[in-house]
């Protein structure tokens, strides 16, 4: 039996929690005009978007205003998990900053292991190094300012929520590994992409904050439809109602989903709505 026929989840009562890089986007970071279409349909009929991502707030607001949360109504989870925005009210109902004595160590590690460190500041992307490919790679999807820090501390007198650092994949794995084991019961260490590692306060991710602000809203976590790609999104995948990989996931999001919708460039998020809407038919 299909997993939406089994859980039945109505389409007034589900909310849909959506990657935006490699699930809701397609390869050329856009939104197809048919997944536009799905997604409005789904609003219209009392469905529940969030939109859910590693990028900070300022790189998710385009993507909101292209589906036009800030008229529909719908919500960003920025950060990661770090912030949670009502995106027509433009109230920011949930925000947990990074401790900021943990930078000068995080600087510390980034120099010792040889890779590039940054965080934001609205439209702004510090970073240790700004001719890296990967922290290129970062402001041209978010259209974000360079800022060249080097020392990066002290210019970082501003809240932050989130560090990033980017490196290859492949070494970037061994450096996941020994930053975990560094920061246990301290620091929340993920990979969203394999060439970038999110650095959030402790017990900050995907999953925990978007559980906890879906009850708030007073809807029910059964009811929570994931949709995800990267190594980041497989703790909502784990804790939805229904979790939902794109075809092009990586391997471990794919094995931990209820589902498997077709990939990113595929208009994969239809095929979920669609399959919402099946079983009411």
């Amino acid at each position: 039996m299909n997993i939406f026929e089994e859980k039945k989840i109505k389409v007034a009562d589900a909310v849909l929690a959506l990657d935006l890089d490699g699930t809701l986007t397609n390869s050329k970071k856009q939104v197809t005009e048919n997944t536009k279409a799905a997604i409005a349909g789904f609003i219209d009929a009392g469905g529940t978007v969030v939109l859910a991502s590693g990028r900070p707030t300022f790189g998710v607001m385009p993507v909101a205003k292209i589906l036009e949360l800030d008229k529909k109504g719908g919500y960003i989870l920025s950060y990661n998990g770090g912030c949670f925005l009502d995106c027509k009210n433009n109230e920011q109902l949930f925000m947990k900053e990074l401790t900021h004595e943990y930078l000068p160590i995080l600087e510390k590690q980034a120099n010792e292991f040889g890779i590039n460190l940054m965080t934001y500041n609205g439209d702004k992307a510090y970073a240790l190094d700004i001719d890296e490919q990967y922290y290129m790679l970062e402001i041209t999807i978010n259209h974000f300012i360079r800022v060249k820090a080097n020392p990066l501390t002290p210019q970082i007198t501003f809240p932050i929520i989130k560090c990033l650092m980017t490196a290859d994949g492949d070494y970037l794995a061994k450096v996941e590994k020994e930053m975990k084991k560094y920061w246990e019961g301290k620091l929340n260490i993920v990979r969203s992409e394999p060439y970038f590692l999110e650095v959030t306060e402790v017990g900050i991710d995907k999953a925990s904050t978007l559980t906890g602000m879906v009850k708030k809203l007073g809807k029910s976590v059964d009811n929570l439809i994931c949709c995800g790609d990267g190594f980041n999104d497989l703790s909502m995948i784990k804790a939805a109602g229904i979790g939902v990989a794109m075809s092009n996931a990586q391997d471990r999001v794919r094995e931990a989903a209820d589902y498997i919708t077709k990939s990113n460039d595929e208009d994969g998020i239809v095929n979920v709505i669609e399959k919402l809407f099946e079983w009411e038919k």
